[in-house]
């Protein structure tokens, strides 16, 4: 049997990584210190972002990752892992289109770098940016709401109900409480 991964706690005098992915279908991205995961984050992409570039998709991941874990990340410095390319150049890249100038202007403030790591090395933030069996998607949960029921046996048995609903409905301004 494998064990899954325990999460650390923060240390704020350790730098923090994190490693993101973008598939076809959604994010996934990874808090670590010292090579420990902190936290995990996948979500699956909207109808709009699913059309989206890659170079847009990935950048998604980089911002929703760091707009996620801002709290930790602020005021301090922290190295970002993608496995696109030509973002290792973003701050130094022409922004020419608006995508580009709205997630720029999410980074503000940060104290970061970007570094390409090869897809293959990415595993953890690539197996959360994938999408998960279909079958798995199809989970309903509905309440049992036995208190209603209990509530009307309650209600039915009760004398003093039985008594006051008839005159609650036949009079209703004379029981303004009811």
């Amino acid at each position: 049997m494998t064990s899954a991964p325990v999460l650390a706690l923060p240390d704020f005098d350790e730098p923090f990584v994190i490693e993101t992915d973008a598939s076809g279908a959604g994010i996934g991205a990874v808090l670590m210190q010292k090579g420990h995961p902190l936290a995990f984050v996948s979500k699956q992409f909207g109808p709009r972002m699913i059309h989206a570039s890659t170079y847009v998709r990935e950048l998604h991941a980089i911002v929703a990752a760091v707009r996620k874990w801002r709290q930790y990340l602020l005021g301090h410095s922290f190295t970002i892992f993608t496995d696109h390319k030509s973002l290792r150049e973003l701050m130094s890249q022409v922004v020419q289109t608006p995508e580009q100038h709205y997630y720029l202007s999410k980074l503000l403030g940060f104290d970061y770098t970007i570094q390409y790591k090869v897809g293959t090395s990415n595993a953890v933030a690539d197996a959360l940016s994938r999408s998960p069996p279909s079958d798995e998607l199809l989970l309903l949960s509905v309440p049992n709401l036995d208190f209603m029921n209990d509530l009307r046996r309650t209600l039915h048995s009760s004398m003093d109900f039985q008594t006051l609903l008839p005159k609650v409905r036949e009079h209703p301004q004379d029981h303004p409480d009811y």
